[in-house]
Formats: structure tokens, sequence, C-alpha cells
């Protein structure tokens, strides 16, 4: 069972001019074995299995109504995402498509650095996914299925935590009205996400959103080794792994935290009374430290191992150790300083708009893009649509859940938004936005208080799934 530190009710009056502190006591965190929640798993279980059939039948039917699409050749040369057999391909058109192919190649044929720069592309995919997708085939399982399996191990791994930091979050949240429903439907908003297809397909979204959730679940409870792994961990699976860094630091030294209680904790002025500081002692103290540093602080420092080891083999293979940085330039990634992607994208956006009421493609509006300006328009307003919808989210983020999940969300959708891709600036933010399990949090609370819009809006967001699931299947460019 897990019982709330309760030093954070530490309360500080100052009755006829004298303050007197009144400190709770602090109960821990029971370090033992305790039984897995059954409620937490039949809802994780229920979740994805629904989400990856609708789906999968999505893909399957897109496929079998449309054809494989034109492109499949020229997007995975190498064939590893078909030679399946008939049925077999028409069964994986829904998990392996484009940066399938090279998550599929980087696990047949690693990285190849020597062959650079025919090879350098690859650096981009970080190496925990790929060898996660070989240790599964030595099984002698197909490096297709070997992918879907880790995927759905991991995806429902993320799934369970997200869970139990919906449960562990229920007091911050302060939801007025069916807060009981809130883990579950925490579950339902991840899984139904109109994105959601990701997480059984051969993509790392899956494998990174566990290990986040992983490092904040052991940094809650203070298990700092298990937070530095998961971190470490999560560095090698994406470049984004490292922001993870933000929210463990914040966690360990402001909370909060379920391992002991606050070495300095907050005051809490009683109701009606006058500030007893002017603001810039009291702001002082908001940013001092609720927690002193130890010695386990040093198990943090191990969270920038995955991406150190990787840069490191790069170099010891012959390559350059900054390849799997350089390589974002074949997608045209380019840094432009924090967050100056958001104007790009609202510039793409508005030309996209313009380029379809124009009902012309004589004058292209949004030039820097080759192919067909309607569907690089529809791109690019598919993509703005889904930053401007996540704004509230966001916001409500910072409002509802301790910092260090806000900070995160934020740190999380940095390095996309400071590295714009030139001819879509907002390329992939879909698929960085799913993994930010902060924002589902904060939507199931926001459900929890308004249950006549909980089924509209799933509803919503599964046909939107099942709609992009057939797009990607055939080989259409999907986030």
């Amino acid at each position: 069972m897990l019982v709330p530190d309760t030093a954070e009710l530490s309360v500080e009056r100052a009755p006829a001019g004298r303050a007197s502190q009144v400190r709770a006591p602090s109960t821990r965190l029971l370090h033992r074995a305790e039984p897995v929640p059954a409620p937490a798993w039949r809802a994780v279980w229920r979740a994805l299995l629904a989400s990856h059939l609708l789906a999968w039948a999505a893909g399957v039917g897109a496929v079998l109504a449309f054809g494989f699409g034109p492109d499949r050749g020229a997007l995975d040369p190498q064939g590893l995402t078909r030679g399946l057999g008939r049925v077999g391909d028409v069964l994986a058109a829904a998990v392996a498509r484009w940066d399938s192919a090279w998550f599929l190649t980087i696990a047949r044929f690693g990285y190849r650095p020597d062959l650079a720069p025919y090879t350098s592309p690859r650096a981009a995919y970080f190496p925990a996914y790929p060898l996660g997708i070989r240790a599964i085939s030595w099984t002698g399982i197909p490096l297709v299925l070997a992918g879907v399996l880790l995927s759905g191990a991991a995806f429902a791994l993320a799934l369970y935590g997200i869970h139990r930091l919906a449960e562990l979050e229920l007091p911050r949240l302060r939801v007025r009205s069916g807060a009981s429903s809130v883990p579950a439907l925490a579950v339902l908003v991840t899984a139904f996400s109109p994105m959601a297809f990701f997480f059984g397909a051969v993509y790392s979204e899956a494998l990174f959103m566990a290990l986040s959730v992983g490092l904040f679940w052991s940094a809650r409870h203070g298990r700092w080794l298990q937070a530095g792994l998961f971190g470490a961990l999560a560095g090698a699976t994406r470049s984004t792994g490292l922001m993870l860094a933000v929210p463990a630091l914040l966690l360990y030294l402001y909370g909060p935290r379920e391992d002991r209680a606050p070495d300095r904790p907050p005051r809490v002025r009683a109701a009606g009374a006058a500030p007893a500081q002017p603001w810039r002692s009291r702001a002082r103290e908001l940013l001092l430290p609720r927690y002193r540093l130890r010695a386990d602080v040093l198990w943090l420092a191990l969270l920038p191992a995955g991406m150190a080891l990787y840069v490191g083999w790069m170099a010891a293979a012959g390559g350059d150790p900054l390849a799997p940085f350089h390589a974002e330039q074949a997608w045209s990634r380019h840094l432009v300083g924090p967050f100056v992607g958001v104007w790009d994208g609202l510039v793409a956006g508005f030309d996209g708009a313009r380029q379809l009421l124009s009902f012309q493609r004589a004058h292209v509006y949004f030039p820097g893009a080759a192919g067909d300006p309607f569907i690089v328009a529809s791109h690019n307003l598919l993509a703005l649509a889904f930053l401007l919808a996540a704004i509230p989210a966001f916001v409500g983020v910072f409002r509802r859940l301790p910092l260090a999940y806000g900070a995160y969300a934020l740190a999380g959708i940095l390095l996309p938004l400071s590295y714009p891709v030139a001819p879509q600036p907002l390329m992939s933010i879909p698929r960085y936005l799913i993994v930010l399990f902060p924002l589902g949090i904060w939507l199931a609370a926001w459900l929890a208080e308004r249950p006549r819009l909980r089924r509209p809006l799933l509803v919503a967001c599964a046909v939107a799934m099942m709609v992009f699931a057939g797009q990607f299947s055939t080989w259409h460019w999907v986030a």
C-alpha cells in the first residue's frame, strides 16, 4: 500500500506576531512487496487490446481496399517490412512503415559507420529499441514480430505506470468530482489518442514512454538508482531522453517525494493572514530546495550514460561521435533557437490554409517543400492543429500537477520546436506529444469532472486513430 508523505501538510501560522510551526509527522513509503492492483491491470489490458485491435483492423482494411501504396519499394529498399508471405505482408502493414524500416535495418545490419556517408542517416535512430528487437529475434522470431512484441510489452508497462502515477497524484489534482475515475481515464486517453497506433508499431515511442514513466515512479519514491537506470535507457532510446534530467532533479530537490519528509517543509499562511515577508523573501523561499543534497543524488549522473555510451561506441567503431546529431540534417532539421520553431510552424500553417483555400496548385504559398502543395499544406496544418490543441493541456499540467510534470512536458517538446524541419517545421510533433504522459493525466482529470464529454471525446479520438492508422499502412505520411 502506498502511504503519502504527510510532511507536506506543514503549516506556519503567526498569531499575536509570533511564528509557531506545526509539522505533521512523516509517514514513509513502506518498502515491501506489494500485490499488483488487479483494477490497474484490467484497465490496462482492456485499453491496450482494444486500441491495438482497432488500429490493426483499420490498417489491414486500408491495405485490402487501397493496396500497399506506390512508394513501398522506395521507402523500404531492404524489404524488411515485407517478405512475410502474402498474408503476412498484409497483417504487418499496420505496424511496419516509414521509420520502422530504419529500426529494422539497424536491428538486422547494425549502424555500419564504416560505410558512411551511405549509412549516416541510421545514426539518428538511437540503439536501445533496435537492440531490443535484435535480442528478441535471436529466439527465431521474425524482426517485425519482435518489434511488435517489444512495443506491446513496453506499452503495457507504460499504461500500468500511468495508472499508478495518476492514483498517486490524485490529491494534488484537486478533482472536484469523479476523482476515482481519473486513473482509468488516463489509461484510456493515452491508449486511444489519435496517434496511439504508433505504440503498437515498430517504433520507439512505447519503449521511451515506459522508461520515462518508470523514471517518474522511481523518483517519486526516492529510488534514485532505478531512476538513473531508467533515465540512462531513455537516453539510449531517443535524443529527448536527456530532458528527463529536468524532472528528476526537480523531484529530488523539491518533491513531492514518498521516501522521506522534506528537510525544509513549505510554509503555508493561514487563511486571511497578511504576508509576513516581503515578496523577495517569499520568492527566495520558494526557490530554496525542500530536500538537501545527499549521496544518493549521484545516481542521477547515470542519466546521460546511455547517450554517452552510444556516442562513445560510434567513435570506437570508426565513425563520427557526433553522427547521431549530424544525421538530423538528412531530414533538413536545423537549429533556430528555443521554441522558435513555433513561429515557423505558424507561418507554414497559415500558408497551408491559403494554399487549400486558393483551390489551385499553380502558385505555391509555402515553396520550401517539394511535392503536391495540397498534401504539404495539409501536413503543415495537421501538425499545427496538434500543437495548438496541446497548449491547454500544457497549461493544465502546470496548474494541477507537481512542477516536475510540467517541466518535463515543456522540456520534452523543446528539441523538436528548436530544431524544426525546413520543408515542414512541425514534422513529427504529434509523435513527440503522445509520449508526454502528463498531458494525458491532466486530460483525464479534466474529463473526470465532465462525464458527458468522456464518451464523445474518446470515440472521436478512436476514429481519428483508425483513419491515421489506415493512412500509415498504405505508406502515406502521418506525423
